[in-house]
């Protein structure tokens, strides 16, 4: 598949799209602390990838985690990568380029993904949930569900509800929503993917969700 950055899709999405690329991650820097490599682990330890498996990565922003993920699976696994936004594509391509790492970028929408049916064995959803309208969310699972092979699973991770997030610092440089757990578990159960493991990820106020088809044990 082609490295696609030619169109621009942001305004047919039902979400808000960050489109400052290289400020995106300096906020993901500072939001870790510096310890952006022990978050992607985490991530990358929730979502179980294991050796040859395809992978894509929903709302992928500039590539670090789908760059890592191609990392674990290896040359026999393959990544795939889609934002709304073209700039953060275009970063994420010239990203994995100088990591020599080969990863299929595209410039599309969580709502309508570009893939056939059944074509993952994971995908990862991380810190852009929040931007979708409650309107989206529904819509964003069932694109998941319906890319997902029988027997793969999909990795949602998104900052939780608390009393006093909207009143730290990082909250409100990034000016991020927040999601309930049960809402996620929800949304993805309607879309017919039920909950394996859940709960507080370890880092800041974030939450995960690993779910897995309905139909399948």
């Amino acid at each position: 598949m082609k490295q696609t950055v030619e169109g621009n899709l942001s305004s047919q999405t039902r979400g808000a799209v960050l489109h400052a690329a290289a400020g995106y991650d300096w906020l993901v820097w500072f939001f870790t602390f510096g310890r952006e490599k022990i978050f992607r682990d985490r991530m990358l330890g929730l979502a179980r990838l294991e050796p040859g498996e395809r992978v894509l990565d929903v709302g992928c922003g500039t590539g670090t985690l789908a760059i890592a993920a191609k990392r674990q699976v290896g040359p026999t696994g393959a990544v795939h990568g889609i934002d709304a936004s073209p700039a953060m594509i275009a970063r994420a391509i010239r990203k994995a380029a100088k990591a020599g790492v080969e990863v299929f970028f595209e410039n599309a929408l969580a709502e309508a993904l570009p893939f056939p049916d059944e074509h993952f064995d994971a995908v990862l959803s991380t810190l852009m949930l929040h931007h979708l309208r409650r309107s989206a969310r529904l819509q964003w699972a069932r694109e998941i569900r319906r890319v997902l092979k029988p027997r793969g699973r999909v990795l949602g991770v998104d900052f939780a509800r608390t009393p006093h997030a909207r009143r730290r610092l990082a909250g409100h440089f990034h000016r991020h929503g927040h999601v309930d757990l049960a809402d996620i578990i929800a949304v993805l159960s309607q879309a017919g993917l039920r909950s394996v493991e859940s709960g507080p990820v370890g880092i800041k106020d974030l939450v995960f969700v690993l779910a897995a088809p309905s139909c399948c044990p």
